[in-house]
């Protein structure tokens, strides 16, 4: 009989999840199929349930606010009907029978790049053919476009929040820019800008391109998990999902949105050490702790690895990871783990050559050494530097640092900052001064001593800010 081979591969393809993920997939199967139906079950034999797209559509919108954008749920619907059954003429039915509804669970959410490929080239066009790179970018829009939807509507942004972040739709495009630029062809050529949308991609192209961006996947797995709300709470193999939004601290209830969107910070937290990739913590932010350089020292010093993101006055933003601690000392510091980043007008992030070890620095209070905050390059002509005149700084890259291999990172080489904020990543350490922020005066014993010599009071003495209570996550 021909519904053998159909039915083996569909156990196969059903064995791959656990008991209580089967459960959770006939639930939402049993949902999709009772809403469309009954209309259709005509005569008994009918009573095999199918899903169409107006189910699909129809669950969406019995929210209050759809959970994915629409074309999203479109390119969900063309995915499962593109998987072929044995003894079925495919493509023909409108409908989604239950075997294409799991297999295409199946192949998305456990599958390999293999797999996933001929579902997201039907997810990209119906057709399934050569795709353009414009197709391609397209979808890579909408899939980014609906995982910030999806998180912001499930409360799932773990205290980061449309209003407490800078607007995602130019980093909707950034991201997706950037993770376009991996596309290649056969012969290996990347090809880039106008032509890039104008090229062809066979299917080889498109899966090595999945295959090589973690992302795809991921992201896809989210929609699936989150948007049609499907293992959504069980465990999974992968800290994939887990880290893909590291939680929030310090930045609730304080009037300012982030210099950082929703896509740039799910980008720069992928590339971080996976053991920091679960929390950032606003260190300081110009908005809230003014314009000076020894606020930044007292606040970032001796706080752990730190993503520091600056804009200047021409609008771009950019910034760095500091693997290490922050220490005021005339000496290089940090280790090949640091890199640096731009967040607009593109997305990027570039680590290091191994050329030299002039990874991070930072000085303040020095007769013979640069005073100010640097990344890269050396003194005078940093790939980052932040002067200790604050407000001034510069990216110096002809043709690219030597320590990072990134470009000119500011829209002028000497540059004007507009604002600045520094994050903690992954846990503050426990000697980070539980007590209090530190003023400059403890970062700095020598000035503390001479002010006491002097006979004069510690001004700064009993303004420490208030150490911030966990926050709930929602």
């Amino acid at each position: 009989k021909m519904g053998n081979a159909e039915s083996n591969a569909y156990q196969n393809h059903l064995s791959r999840f656990l008991p209580e993920e089967q459960s959770d997939i006939d639930g939402l199967f049993n949902t999709l199929s009772g809403s469309s139906g009954s209309a259709g079950a005509k005569n008994a034999k009918a009573a095999k349930k199918t899903v169409t797209l107006a189910a699909l559509q129809a669950r969406q919108s019995a929210y209050t606010r759809d959970p994915l954008p629409e074309p999203m749920t479109v390119r969900l619907y063309n995915g499962m009907k593109s998987i072929d059954l044995p003894g079925k003429s495919s493509g023909l039915s409108e409908q989604i029978a239950k075997e294409q509804f799991v297999i295409f669970m199946s192949n998305l959410l456990k599958g390999n790049a293999d797999e996933k490929i001929s579902i997201i080239m039907r997810m990209i066009d119906k057709t399934g053919g050569p795709l353009k790179g414009k197709q391609i970018q397209e979808f890579t829009e909408d899939l980014i476009t609906s995982v910030v939807h999806v998180l912001s509507y499930r409360k799932e942004l773990k205290g980061w929040s449309l209003e407490n972040t800078r607007d995602s739709s130019s980093g909707v495009k950034a991201l997706a820019s950037e993770l376009l630029s991996e596309l290649k062809l056969p012969d290996g050529t990347k090809p880039v800008g106008s032509q890039l949308l104008e090229t062809s991609f066979d299917q080889s192209a498109i899966e090595d391109w999945v295959y090589r961006v973690p992302q795809i996947s991921v992201f896809l797995s989210v929609v699936i998990r989150q948007g049609l709300h499907v293992l959504h709470s069980l465990p999974d193999q992968t800290n994939d999902i887990l880290n893909l939004v590291p939680q929030c601290k310090g930045i609730k209830g304080r009037g300012v949105a982030s210099l950082f969107d929703i896509p740039a910070i799910t980008y720069i937290n992928s590339h971080l050490p996976a053991e920091l990739q679960h929390k950032w913590q606003l260190l300081f932010s110009s908005r809230l702790h003014g314009e000076s350089f020894s606020q930044l020292c007292a606040h970032i010093v001796n706080k752990g690895p730190c993503i520091v993101i600056l804009r200047d006055v021409d609008g771009f933003l950019f910034g760095g990871f500091a693997s290490h601690s922050w220490e005021v000392k005339p000496q290089f510091q940090g280790d090949n783990r640091c890199f640096l980043f731009t967040v607009f007008p593109a997305l990027a992030v570039y680590t290091c050559t191994g050329y030299n070890d002039h990874y991070m620095y930072l000085n303040h209070g020095q007769q013979t050494m640069p005073n100010g905050l640097g990344m890269g390059g050396q003194h005078g002509y940093f790939g980052l530097w932040i002067d200790s005149d604050y407000g001034k700084g510069h990216s110096k890259a002809k043709p690219r640092c030597t320590t990072y291999n990134s470009p000119q990172l500011s829209a002028k080489e000497d540059f004007t900052l507009d604002a600045m904020e520094v994050w903690a990543v992954g846990d503050v350490p426990e000697n980070a001064g539980r007590k209090g922020k530190k003023s400059i005066l403890d970062v700095d014993p020598q000035a503390q001593a001479l002010l006491e010599m002097a006979g004069k009071s510690r001004q700064s003495e009993g303004l420490r800010e208030p150490i911030e209570e966990d926050e709930d996550d929602n």
